[in-house]
């Protein structure tokens, strides 16, 4: 007779066996699984196993009879349910059968239907009308089917009943299928809602283009569970989201409040190239191809270009994409950004601060004066508020002070950039020093802690790009180092979504930077003859668009502010 053990601490019912390494829990579901055998009991790990006395055997028995009486519950439950699903089932299909007899057919004696975005619907209510988009949700209820209309344009609420509910198409329509509705479009009643304030009474419809259902439908491919590598891979079908589709609504209307803020102040749009042959913020970041069998990189950034064109157009700006091959996968980079550039000529390094500030608060004031872009923002934003002007200025120096007051540490570095760290292998801790390049986290946890937007200015030239105008160092600060007239814009929550500078205007010292920096100047010739033919006092930076997005729409990643963002190892679809 075979013998099966019970622990009744340690055992378990499911997924125990009975076996001394994997013993049950309780005697009455040994009993209730394997009838009468041969059983062992212990109360824990630390005492032995020995024969049930008669009184445990008489309870447990009992308690088989239950879990007996369960079981036949169960299985008659699920023959119930089996059998009204087989009803259910035959049901739909002789359903779907009679369906197929119905044809729709558009009624000629209505009146002719109106073509329309949904977007242009209001004026229109009362009329019937013909509207094409997704089906984005679906419900039926009691043989009222309920469409919610996607087109791009706005969401639409369609009521669908009698005989337009009962075909084919209409028993077997799916969320993501295209369809054609025509009817007559209503305010919806008092005291009820729908997108837009009305609803369309459907009395004709087709499907454009059918979506699958079953396993590869579009809910069971993508939901809010979904894996970020699965989201990432099907950023195509995410897109289609209501909060991914509302950001890049907001994106497009911010880069339109942008140029009309940029309209306003007289700066001039250019488009420079993306391929080039010259390096702007260092080769390490530099991605390279062969051009034509000569080395070419895509740009890092337009403003060496823009430059050149103060001299033609004045002020000017640019939205272009730049790349930078750094191996960073924090929620503020990418590999591929859009980059928001201008170049001011006939200016001083205060000037260039108030006028990134004017910009964005000018941008933002568009924005929120728009009553249709406040409404995406507040979706995707509740809490969001304008930033007050003037914003705070915090000199790197300070800034350097400002970190160590607050106990805000930095990993300790080796002489090759190497962290050091202790015996326990964890990272020795220090604090900032004037020449620190302050780290991403320490800059975004100050940033945090001060709440306002902050200009960070007066970098060491060491940590910033060779065409920087320099400045005068600060009082007590040691003179090995040199400052420039560069600045960073900090934001809560997302750190530095602004860089910029004065850039160097006599001909002599940008020479002496391209020394300094082992670059040959031949291949800058265009560059230096901007000093050569009529110099001025200029300035410039660059606005991370992304990373000003996830700002104002609260994103936790700037790889939500992208159609189709790349980082490393990302580069699809």
């Amino acid at each position: 007779m075979s013998t099966y053990y019970i622990d009744e601490t340690a055992g378990s019912d499911t997924p125990g066996n009975g076996t001394e390494s994997s013993p049950y829990q309780s005697l009455a579901f040994a009993i209730f699984t394997h009838g009468d055998v041969k059983l062992l009991i212990r109360k824990d790990p630390n005492t032995p196993y020995d024969e049930p006395t008669q009184s445990s055997l008489k309870k447990a028995k009992k308690g088989a009879e239950g879990l007996e009486k369960k079981r036949k519950k169960a299985d008659e439950q699920a023959e119930r349910e089996a059998k009204e699903k087989a009803a259910d089932r035959e049901k739909r299909e002789k359903l779907l059968e009679e369906s197929k007899k119905i044809q729709l057919t558009e009624d000629a004696s209505l009146p002719e239907a109106t073509k329309a975005k949904i977007v242009h619907l209001a004026p229109l209510r009362s009329k019937r009308v013909r509207v094409r988009g997704w089906v984005h949700r679906l419900r039926d209820q009691k043989g009222i089917m309920f469409i919610v209309l996607r087109d791009g344009t706005g969401y639409l609420q369609c009521v669908l009943s009698g005989v337009v509910a009962k075909t084919y198409e209409a028993l077997t329509l799916t969320i993501e299928s295209t369809v054609e509705l025509t009817g007559t479009l209503q305010s919806v009643p008092e005291g009820k809602t729908a997108p837009g304030g009305h609803e369309l009474t459907v009395d004709y419809w087709k499907v454009l283009g059918a979506a699958p259902g079953a396993e590869d439908a579009f809910t069971n491919r993508l939901n809010e569970k979904s894996d970020p590598s699965i989201l990432a891979d099907l950023r195509h079908l995410v897109i289609r989201g209501e909060t991914a589709s509302t950001v890049l609504r907001l994106r497009a209307a911010m880069l339109s409040a942008f140029r009309d803020s940029y309209a306003a102040h007289s700066l001039t749009e250019v488009t420079p190239p993306c391929m080039v042959q010259t390096q702007v913020e260092g080769g390490a970041t530099l991605f390279k191809f062969d051009y034509y069998g000569q080395p070419a990189f895509l740009t890092q950034s337009s403003q060496l270009y823009l430059e050149t064109c103060l001299p033609a157009l004045g002020d000017v700006f640019c939205v272009q994409e730049s790349f930078r091959a750094e191996n960073s996968h924090t929620r503020r980079h990418l590999s591929e950004y859009t980059h928001l550039e201008a170049e001011l000529g006939f200016i001083d390094f205060n000037d260039l601060m108030t006028h990134i500030e004017a910009i964005i608060c000018e941008t933002v004031d568009r924005l929120l004066v728009n009553e249709s872009t406040a409404a995406l923002i507040k979706q995707l934003n509740p809490s969001f508020k304008a930033p007050s002007r003037p914003f705070l200025r915090l000199s790197y120096v300070d800034a350097i002070k400002w970190l160590n007051e607050h106990n805000i540490l930095h990993p300790k570095e080796d002489a090759e950039g190497n962290e050091v760290k202790d015996a326990e292998g964890k990272a020795i801790m220090v604090e900032h020093e004037v020449g620190d390049d302050i780290a991403e986290a320490a800059e975004r946890q100050m940033t945090d802690i001060i709440g306002t937007p902050v200009f960070l200015y007066g970098f060491p030239a060491e940590l910033k790009a060779f065409y920087m105008k320099k400045m005068k160092s600060p009082e007590g600060v040691d003179s090995k180092h040199v400052f420039t007239e560069s600045c960073d814009l900090l934001m809560p929550g997302v750190g530095e979504i602004v860089g910029g500078s004065m850039r160097i205007s006599d001909s002599d010292e940008l020479i002496a930077a391209y020394k300094r920096e082992g670059i040959d100047p031949s291949p800058y010739y265009w560059y230096t003859d901007q000093r050569k033919y009529g110099t001025c006092e200029h300035g410039g930076y660059g606005l991370g668009v992304e990373r000003l997005l996830a700002w104002l729409a609260n994103r936790y990643t700037v790889r939500e502010c992208s159609l189709y963002p790349r980082w490393p190892g990302r580069a699809t679809p």
